[in-house]
């Protein structure tokens, strides 16, 4: 009898972790403030190679049960590239006494985006609704659309679930799988995969680590190969986000 009733325990036990399911939606608060550090890798062969680092905080303006106001700025970049037999390096928290020419020539293109505030309104889902940029600086509301990573569907997921998303960009059109890998108490895996078609065509690959509570990507990495005008370029991305 005892022996039974231990089977009837872990059998509901094993049903019920089966059953589990989660409704992924952004749960942010005002007064919230985010840190995001991205990682970023490209190689073109013996053309192009860069490592980028990139931090940036959003506040949380504003927030209802379904939508928010995400103020965005870009606080610090670090960049090492060589293109073309020529080396740029470049850092944001150095003067110009401790840049190169080269340096001093990236900070004049760098240093209007760093000036720049993006204001973001979305909703629960992660779908942007609106972005505006002061100053207007060409290029930012471009980055502001590009890091918004990821739009949720509106069922509850369970483990093995998917559902795919399409991002267009500079010509590109990407077409994203996502796959519910494990539920846990507190995080969300999942698996990305995605076909890259336009003007560059390939594959996307990669993961993302949600916490469950409030619907923020914890840390994401994607990696990319594309192949464009017969060069076949190849991106590592890491993105992570922590509350301050």
């Amino acid at each position: 009898m005892k022996k039974l009733l231990i089977l009837i325990v872990i059998a509901f036990t094993i049903n019920t972790n089966a059953q589990e399911s989660t409704l992924l939606r952004l749960n942010y608060k005002k007064g919230d403030v985010y840190m995001t550090t991205y990682s970023m890798s490209q190689e073109m062969g013996d053309m192009m190679s860069m490592d980028m680092s990139m931090k940036m905080t959003a506040n949380i303006t504003a927030s209802t049960a379904d939508t928010y106001v995400s103020v965005m700025k870009i606080s610090g970049v670090t960049m090492d590239m060589s293109q073309g037999g020529m080396t740029i390096n470049y850092d944001s928290s150095k003067s110009d006494e401790d840049l190169d020419a080269s340096g001093k020539m990236m900070k004049a293109q760098m240093e209007p985006m760093l000036k720049g505030v993006m204001t973001l309104k979305g909703n629960s889902l992660g779908e942007i609704t609106e972005i505006s940029v002061e100053p207007n600086i060409p290029g930012t509301s471009d980055l502001a659309n590009q890091l918004n990573n990821v739009v949720y569907p509106k069922k509850a997921l369970r483990v093995g679930d998917t559902w795919t998303m399409n991002k267009k960009d500079k010509g590109m059109s990407i077409d994203f799988t996502y796959k519910v890998i494990s539920i846990t108490r507190t995080n969300v895996l999942l698996d990305v995969a995605g076909k890259v078609s336009g003007n560059a065509t390939g594959t996307v690959k990669g993961t993302m680590d949600i916490d469950k509570n409030s619907g923020i990507p914890l840390t994401e990495k994607i990696d990319m190969d594309l192949t464009t005008q017969g060069q076949v370029l190849t991106t590592k991305m890491v993105a992570t986000t922590s509350k301050q």
